[in-house]
């Protein structure tokens, strides 16, 4: 790769909308690594059709949850590669249920990814992404986050606080010419939503005034942008891609 080759970081980056992230930053000549928990297959899937088409990609396997792991992560890329210019915090997990229902476990194991593994993630690339002198970092959220959701209180309190703590981050580091925003995606076809009953998706509809779901090129396309030289005096900024859901 060239020295001036940016390079990307996508946690959950082998699958659904991480995937799309993934493919896009890298169709824009970025040197995508994909972070992965357990979809090692579909992560060195897409490392091979890179390389096959002349990109360059690497996959790395972290817990983003637990701070040994991200360290190992981080250290991974910049050995690799000297450098990171962009971080984009896809990464999630779901356990939804009512909460007179869930669980302390199901509780915490939620928090810990959503929210803990953002916070370290951002905590451990703060350094080389000020050595890259236009860091970026792009925080998924959720509409929950928002405004809720049914069987969510742990999903939703966690994207609640990716949403505060990246406007914190943005205040901290804009001396440092790093730039952070939050993408908050509304519902979007991925194998989480094809799980949903016809019943469920029929009423989400009912809420969005443009009468379907979103893929995740939408996302892909808002995250490109940001991370792009385009969007160099944005943010703190929070960006809802949700066809109109969350409309106030």
């Amino acid at each position: 790769m060239s020295s001036t080759q940016k390079v990307a970081l996508v946690t959950g980056g082998a699958t659904g909308i991480g995937l799309a992230i993934s493919q896009q930053l890298l169709s824009e000549g970025f040197t995508v690594v994909v972070n992965y928990q357990a979809s090692q297959v579909a992560a060195d899937a897409f490392v091979t059709s890179a390389l096959a088409n002349g990109h360059v990609a690497l996959a790395v396997q972290a817990n983003i949850g637990v701070a040994s792991d991200v360290a190992r992560l981080i250290e991974t890329i910049l050995s690799s590669f000297g450098r990171l210019d962009v971080v984009v915090n896809n990464a999630g997990i779901t356990e939804d249920g009512l909460m007179l229902r869930m669980s302390e476990e199901q509780f915490d194991r939620v928090i810990q990814t959503n929210l803990k593994g953002v916070w370290l993630v951002c905590k451990h690339a703060l350094k080389p992404l000020m050595q890259s002198g236009q860091g970026r970092i792009i925080n998924i959220a959720s509409v929950a986050g928002l405004m809720g959701n049914f069987g969510q209180s742990n999903y939703a309190a966690a994207k609640a606080g990716v949403i505060g703590m990246s406007k914190t981050i943005a205040r901290e580091m804009a001396s440092r010419a790093i730039t952070v925003n939050v993408v908050a995606p509304g519902f979007i076809e991925t194998r989480m939503t094809d799980k949903l009953s016809d019943s469920i998706k029929e009423s989400a509809l009912t809420m969005i005034p443009l009468k379907r779901f979103g893929q995740p090129s939408d996302i892909a396309h808002m995250v490109s942008f940001l991370a792009s030289d385009k969007a160099q005096y944005i943010t703190g900024q929070t960006f809802v891609v949700d066809g109109g859901m969350t409309m106030y």
